[in-house]
């Protein structure tokens, strides 16, 4: 039996770690729909469009395609933009464009198409609120903000991405009241959804966690 896996939380909580690692698991597709929010992003810096410019948002994404290969990668127009996508003025910017109603109606129905047969991974901050509210297992991951700035700034570190310590902690505190407070889909842990908290767990631990949830739903993993 297949199911689908919403997980749901703040920025640099875990959410796309331990989706690929769930995903590896249960040989599942995994689906990073804030990655697909990166992308809009993305775009529209490359074509001066303003984040809250919704017509012209609205209007460039008839023209924009976004997909992923085997290994995680994500592309953008053809072109592989894994790692454009992860720094700190497209974060920011994500937060902005996700406000925009018609891109998130857009997004959204293209991430329930891909999730029709089952066996996926979504992750993101409105999977099992809005994008799939029917999924058998919801996940809020959650961790302080000071756990989540040294994630942020270890993965900027082996990326070669810059940053500022401080500008990072601010903006990931930022984020957090934009996505809890935007009028569209807010981030809020589903009704439903099993909260874990991941700021002193390894990831193998993280895994431990869901593991449970899964041999309580008669999931098997190898």
């Amino acid at each position: 039996m297949k199911i689908n896996i919403a997980i749901d939380g703040p920025s640099a909580a875990g959410k796309s770690t331990i989706a690929k690692k769930c995903a590896s698991l249960l040989g599942y597709s995994h689906l990073d729909t804030g990655a697909m929010y990166r992308c809009v992003t993305l775009k529209a810096i490359r074509e001066n469009i303003a984040f809250d410019d919704e017509e012209k948002l609205s209007s460039m994404m008839n023209n924009l395609s976004i997909s992923f290969d085997s290994n995680g990668n994500v592309y953008l127009d053809g072109e592989d933009v894994s790692l454009l996508i992860r720094t700190n003025e497209v974060s920011m910017g994500a937060s902005d464009v996700s406000k925009c109603l018609s891109v998130r109606e857009k997004l959204v129905k293209i991430q329930q198409k891909i999730a029709e047969n089952k066996g996926y991974i979504l992750d993101g901050r409105d999977v099992g609120t809005v994008i799939l509210p029917d999924a058998e297992l919801k996940i809020y991951l959650i961790a302080s903000s000071k756990a989540r700035a040294e994630r942020r700034i270890k993965e900027y570190k082996e990326k070669n991405i810059p940053f500022d310590e401080k500008v990072i902690l601010e903006d990931i505190e930022k984020r957090d009241y934009q996505d809890m407070h935007r009028e569209h889909s807010p981030l809020m842990k589903a009704e439903d959804a099993v909260e874990i908290d991941s700021s002193d767990l390894s990831i193998d631990e993280l895994v431990n966690e869901i593991k449970k949830h899964l041999d309580r739903l008669g999931v098997h993993y190898d």
